[in-house]
């Protein structure tokens, strides 16, 4: 499904938001299954496909979160969430109603299944293109989440773009149905085109308990910047954690200095 086009004001998001999340739940609870499998984490990787992105851009994304599977930390990060893993699926996303399921839902709970979804994720190939409909992708995502037959603890979309929202639903609007249907949105802006999305992601994208936004300079720093995203939002968050440094090139770069020497995160 998608939802209504509106002009939304502060005056009528709170009704908004109410109105689709009740549709969403109808939904979701008349497909829902007795037989769901607990997890500790549903995770969504969400990954930019839209016109901005080259194709040799779209790879350094797969092969990033690919690499990143693989790495002992992320690793690590998985067997402490919890006995029973973390079910992750990879989406790739673009204009409205432009999007994929690259890698189907997968449970993944040591270094065997990792490395597995990492060979997946390696071998994915980009289907869509289109605008920058962030909205879209959230909405995408959500319904990936609701029907995956698993129950997790922690439910995580992780986002990743280039770009504005200029396509489709309102980003912020789909982010506050996430957050009321008890989902954390994180994002990963890359910054080459817009340096200042990852204000934009603040302000529209990223909600829910321990929300965070790490950001990359460009494609090329990807790589590192995905890789201590994974292992902040699998470890899980810390009490309230929803606000942006003052410089967020600093923090991000800090962060990543934490992932290479094995340092926990403060």
């Amino acid at each position: 499904m998608s939802w209504p086009r509106v002009q939304p004001t502060r005056g009528n998001r709170r009704a908004i938001v109410a109105a689709l999340a009740g549709a969403l739940l109808i939904l979701t609870t008349a497909s829902a299954s007795a037989q769901e499998r607990p997890v500790d984490l549903e995770l969504v990787l969400a990954v930019d496909a839209s016109a901005s992105v080259s194709g040799e851009e779209f790879d350094l994304q797969v092969h990033g979160l690919a690499e990143a599977f693989r790495h002992r930390s992320v690793v690590q990060a998985i067997r402490a969430a919890g006995d029973l893993g973390l079910a992750v699926a990879l989406i790739q996303w673009a204009d409205y109603r432009q999007h994929a399921v690259s890698v189907d839902w997968t449970v993944v709970h040591g270094a065997a299944s990792a490395h597995q979804f990492a060979k997946q994720v390696d071998g994915v190939k980009r289907s869509v293109i289109g605008s920058t409909a962030i909205g879209d992708a959230l909405e995408y995502a959500i319904l990936q989440l609701e029907e995956n037959g698993f129950v997790g603890r922690r439910k995580v979309i992780d986002v990743s773009g280039d770009g504005r929202n200029n396509r489709g639903s309102a980003a912020w609007l789909v982010r506050d149905l996430a957050v009321a249907r008890g989902i954390t949105v994180n994002g990963l802006a890359i910054l080459n085109e817009d340096p200042t999305l990852d204000r934009y992601y603040f302000t529209n994208v990223i909600g829910g308990p321990g929300a965070f936004v790490m950001i990359a300079n460009d494609y090329a720093a990807y790589r590192l910047a995905i890789l201590a995203k994974l292992v902040k939002e699998i470890s899980g968050p810390p009490i309230a954690t929803r606000s942006l440094p003052s410089d967020p090139i600093q923090a991000t770069r800090a962060a990543l200095d934490r992932e290479l020497i094995g340092e926990k995160p403060p």
